[in-house]
C-alpha cells in the first residue's frame, strides 16, 4: 500500500448499504474507495426480502431486472399442526401493480445474491470492492490491507460497517436501545425431506420449539430459523442442526446435508444518537439494528445510502453545507419508526401471527417535515412535498410510450410542469425540465400523472435525485422555486 492516497469519500463496509452508496457515487463521477475488512463477500442469506420501494431504487441504479432474475417470490407459508396436518396462507399481501406503484410485492433474494448483483454493476461502472482492507484509525484514515499499512486522505468517511461499527465506536457515538430477550439461529443449509413450494413453519408461537425452514429463491438452499435459549452453546454443524430439526418437527425424514453459513445471534433494537460527526456519516446497521421481522433492515440500509449519495456528490460539487445536514434529519426518524415496526412484528411472531401488509413495503415513507421541502401554496391533501414521487405511464411528443421513472432515472433533478409556460423556469445544470400541455414534450394520455400528483394548470413539481418530491409550486411561485433550486446547488 502506498504511503498516502486521496479520495473524496472512503466507504467502510461493502454490504448492501456500502454498495448502494458506491453505485450512486460511481455514476456521479465522485472519487471514492470502498473497503471491506472481510477477505471476501458475505456468504449468508440474512437480509432476503426486497421491498417495493427498494425495487424502485434498484431500477434507478440499473439492476432491478437482474435482481428479479436471481431471486423469486415468497412461497406460501405452511403451518404444521401437532397431528402433522397443516394450513397454508400467504406471507405477504398480494396487491396488483398500479400506474403509480409498479412494484407491488416483496421479492425474496438471498443477501449474498443481491450483493453479488451490486458488485457486478459496480464493476461495470469501473469500480470494485477492496476486500481484506481494514480501517485502523480515523486520523488520516489509516488502513491495513494485503499490501501493508498506509493512509488515505478523504473529504468524507462513511461508516457502513455494521452493528459493531468501528467508525461509530471510534467517534464514541451512543447506540442506545434494548435487548429484546430473543436469541435465534439462522442458517443456510442443504436438506432433504421437504418440498420447495412452501415456507415450512412448526410450532408457531411456542418460542421454545418454533422453527421455520424456507426455500431460498435462486438457490438449492433452505434458510433455517429458530429461537434458542439466551445462554449456552448452539451446535451449528449439520449434525447439530439435524438433531434440532428432528426434535422440533417430530420428523425423522428431514435431514441437513450441509451447512453453508450459520449464526446464533441475540436480537436488539438500537438507534445511534446521531448519524453525523463532522465529515463522518453512519449508514445502515452502523446507525440502527433491529429484529429481522418484517424484512426492513436491508431495505432501510439501502435507502439510507440512497439518501446520502446525491447529497455528498452535491456538496463535493459546491452545494451548500445544509444539504448534508438534512441526511440525519430525514433518515433517523425513518429508522426509529422501522425499529418500532420490527419490534411490533416480532411480538406478533411470538404469538404465532405472521402477516406482512402495506406497512412493510416502505412506499408510504417520506420526508414531509424536511427542510428540503417547498410547497407554495400549501396543499391540504393528496401528494405533498417530501412524499415519494409516484410513477405514471406517459407518451412523449414523438409518440413513444415512456414512464416517469424512466425520466427520473439517473443522478439529476427532474422538474415537471403541468400546462405551464416552459420559459418560466430557466434551465440549470443537473436539472431536466419536462412539460405537459401545448408544445410540451410529454402527453398525459391516460390522465395518470394528473391523478397521482393532483396538479392543476400552472403547477410545477420538482423531484429530487432520490425520487422524492422536493417542491410543488403554482405558476405565481416560480421565483420561490428558482431560489429553492439555487439553495440546493443547482445554478
Amino acid at each position: 500500500m502506498t504511503k498516502e492516497m486521496t479520495a473524496d469519500v472512503l466507504i467502510c463496509g461493502a454490504g448492501a448499504a456500502g454498495l448502494t452508496l458506491a453505485l450512486d457515487l460511481a455514476r456521479r463521477g465522485v472519487s471514492f474507495r470502498l473497503i471491506e475488512k472481510m477477505d471476501g463477500p458475505f456468504r449468508g442469506s440474512r437480509g432476503k426480502g426486497i421491498q417495493p420501494r427498494t425495487q424502485e431504487i434498484f431500477e434507478d441504479l440499473g439492476i432491478i431486472d437482474r435482481i428479479v432474475a436471481v431471486g423469486g417470490l415468497y412461497p406460501p407459508q405452511r403451518e404444521y399442526r401437532e397431528d402433522g396436518s397443516f394450513i397454508e396462507s400467504e406471507v405477504v399481501e398480494h396487491v396488483e401493480p398500479s400506474p403509480a406503484e409498479p412494484y407491488h410485492i416483496a421479492l425474496m433474494v438471498p443477501q449474498f445474491l443481491t450483493e453479488g448483483v451490486m458488485r457486478e454493476r459496480l464493476l461495470e461502472l469501473g469500480r470494485r470492492v477492496e476486500f481484506g482492507c481494514e480501517l485502523l484509525g480515523l486520523e488520516h484514515a489509516r488502513l491495513a490491507g494485503t499490501a501493508g499499512e498506509g493512509a488515505v486522505r478523504v473529504r468524507y468517511l462513511i461508516g457502513a460497517d455494521g452493528g459493531r461499527s468501528f467508525v461509530r465506536h471510534a467517534l464514541n457515538i451512543g447506540f442506545p436501545g434494548r435487548t429484546l430477550g430473543v436469541r435465534a439461529v439462522v442458517a443456510d443449509v442443504v436438506l432433504t425431506g421437504l418440498e420447495r413450494t412452501a415456507w415450512h413453519r412448526f410450532h408457531e408461537g411456542a418460542m421454545d420449539r418454533q422453527m421455520s425452514l424456507c426455500p431460498l429463491a435462486g438457490t438449492e438452499l433452505f434458510q433455517l430459523q429458530a429461537p434458542v435459549p439466551l445462554e449456552g452453546d448452539v451446535d451449528l454443524s449439520a449434525g447439530g442442526l439435524s438433531a434440532m430439526v428432528a426434535e422440533r418437527t417430530g420428523r425423522d425424514d428431514i435431514r441437513i446435508e450441509s451447512v453453508l453459513w450459520a449464526s446464533a445471534y441475540t436480537m436488539n433494537a438500537r438507534l445511534a444518537d446521531r448519524y453525523r460527526d463532522g465529515r463522518v456519516f453512519l449508514v445502515g446497521d452502523a446507525a440502527h439494528i433491529h429484529p429481522p421481522t418484517g424484512g426492513q433492515g436491508l431495505n432501510t440500509s439501502v435507502q439510507d445510502a440512497y439518501n446520502l449519495g446525491w447529497k455528498l456528490a452535491a456538496d463535493i460539487a459546491g452545494a451548500p453545507e445544509a444539504l448534508l445536514d438534512s441526511y440525519e434529519e430525514e433518515r433517523r426518524p425513518i429508522a426509529a419508526g422501522m425499529l418500532g415496526l420490527a419490534s411490533k412484528l416480532l411480538d406478533a411472531v411470538k404469538r404465532g401471527e405472521m402477516k406482512r401488509g402495506r406497512e412493510v413495503q416502505q412506499l408510504d415513507l417520506g420526508y414531509p417535515q424536511s427542510s428540503l421541502s417547498l410547497e407554495k401554496p400549501a396543499r391540504s391533501g393528496g401528494l405533498l412535498a417530501g412524499d415519494r414521487a409516484p410513477d405514471a405511464p406517459l407518451r412523449g411528443a414523438a409518440g413513444q410510450m415512456t414512464r416517469l421513472f424512466e425520466l427520473f432515472k439517473g443522478p439529476h433533478w427532474t422538474l415537471l410542469g403541468y400546462e405551464v409556460a416552459r420559459e418560466a423556469v430557466a434551465p440549470r445544470a443537473g436539472l431536466r425540465i419536462h412539460t405537459f400541455g401545448a408544445r410540451g414534450d410529454l402527453i398525459d394520455e391516460g390522465g395518470h400523472f394528473r391523478e397521482a400528483y393532483g396538479v392543476s394548470s400552472g403547477d410545477w413539481v420538482l423531484v429530487r435525485p432520490d425520487g422524492y418530491i422536493g417542491a410543488i409550486v403554482g405558476s405565481e411561485q416560480t421565483d420561490a422555486l428558482a431560489r429553492f433550486l439555487t439553495e440546493q446547488g443547482l445554478i
